[in-house]
């Protein structure tokens, strides 16, 4: 082999594992990013009918760094056992909730719609809330 054909194959080899490199680089940084926790803003979502027909039953609003919250159907699934963040919120339509506020004091509640007296700093809270009846036609 010539010099030449040495060169030739010495450049190929290394375009080679660059682009090996490459390859494991982007990898890594795309399931790095799948697994990133994503904010939740409403739990679940409601369809465009109920968003437009229909206040939620429950929505939880954060007021501070940290505002843990427990919501499920009574006797049922858990939608929500998380710590929410600054500003997020999570709504719920479903028919009756039980609620769990760990410092009652960091959330604004709204039930139906309509806004329930605050808790006390620091203080836990459990609660449950109904859909409000649509009166007759």
């Amino acid at each position: 082999m010539g010099p030449a054909r040495l060169v030739i194959v010495a450049m190929s080899a290394v375009a080679v594992l660059g682009l090996l490199v490459v390859g494991v680089f982007a990898l890594v940084n795309s399931t790095e990013a799948e697994s990133l926790p994503v904010p939740v803003t409403s739990t679940p979502t409601p369809t465009p009918a109920e968003t437009e027909a229909e206040v939620p039953t429950l929505e939880i609003i954060c007021a501070a760094d940290r505002c843990p919250v427990f919501v499920r159907v009574p006797g049922g699934d858990i939608l929500t056992d998380q710590d929410l963040g600054p500003g997020q919120r999570v709504r719920h339509y479903e028919p009756e909730l039980e609620v769990v506020l760990d410092d009652a004091g960091t959330v604004q509640v709204l039930e139906n719609g309509k806004e329930r007296p605050p808790g006390k700093a620091g203080e836990r809270d459990s609660f449950e809330v109904s859909r409000a009846q649509d009166p007759p036609s």
